[in-house]
């Protein structure tokens, strides 16, 4: 659905330029969970920003569903965002006067359409996020997973078919980041595209790839396994690929299996 080949970006801070993102390939499947981490200055909001035609790459190619977006101008740019992505925030970037099933039609507003037209699906949203009884609360009267709840009801009410996710339980407790990322993995299963950035490693265990960054390349590209006794595992994701490719693998590919697969902490 979404591909990268060879990406950079660079951008001039002072008298210097510095490279976010250096030669950056990555494909992206619909239906797919996952998860970009890496330290600080890694890329990986740099990649995000690209991912949601909020910025354009220096060099490269970014495909979404076969077409290139990495050279839209501004007015694409802007359809792209409102109709193929939905955002959600570590800060939840709910607007303060309005209800929660207000907020959630945002969208749907800045599109054209009207506020009684729009509050069926919000309100629909709401319920299906569990908020069905809080759709008249403004973002004071509810709680930090509530108000990421609403957020990611406004992301999904344009139906689009990629949702990027920067840092959404970073002002979470434990148990209601749990939740998000629970209802995120949710959406997968409907045939969405989750990318989420994240420092938290135990968000992991919810998602279906692993993507590491680290000055601006892509160190390593895993799919992400539940073992039978509830453990996790990640496997290169060329690794893996080629598995179901060639079913009949023979027992030295397997013994290389066990050799790549790593454990990943909760």
């Amino acid at each position: 659905m979404l591909e990268l080949t060879d990406v950079t970006k660079e951008y001039k801070v002072g008298g210097q330029v510095v490279r976010a993102l250096d030669g950056v390939s990555l494909r992206i499947e619909p239906g797919q969970f996952t998860a970009i981490v890496g330290p600080s200055g890694s890329g990986k909001s740099t990649l995000l920003h690209l991912l949601g035609a909020l910025d354009s790459p220096g060099t490269g190619s970014i495909r979404f569903q076969g077409a290139e977006i990495g050279g839209l101008d501004d007015d694409r740019q802007s359809e792209f965002r409102r109709h193929r992505v939905g955002f959600i925030f570590q800060f939840f970037n709910l607007l303060p006067t309005l209800s929660a099933w207000e907020n959630v039609a945002i969208p749907k507003l800045l599109d054209g359409t009207g506020l009684r037209k729009a509050k069926p699906r919000a309100l629909e949203l709401l319920d299906l996020v569990g908020l069905a009884d809080r759709a008249e609360h403004r973002p004071a009267e509810l709680s930090g997973g509530q108000m990421q709840r609403v957020a990611v009801a406004r992301a999904l009410i344009m139906d689009p078919p990629l949702i990027l996710a920067d840092e959404p339980t970073g002002n979470l407790d434990s148990k209601t980041g749990a939740s998000i990322l629970e209802l995120l993995g949710d959406i997968t299963r409907q045939g969405n595209s989750v990318v989420m950035v994240t420092h938290d490693m135990g968000a992991v265990r919810y998602c279906d790839r692993l993507v590491t960054l680290r000055d601006g390349k892509i160190r390593s590209n895993e799919r992400v396994e539940h073992t039978d006794n509830g453990e996790i595992r990640t496997m290169p994701v060329e690794l893996t690929e080629s598995m179901t490719d060639n079913a009949a693998a023979d027992s030295e590919t397997a013994g290389a299996d066990s050799e790549t697969a790593g454990a990943v902490r909760p």
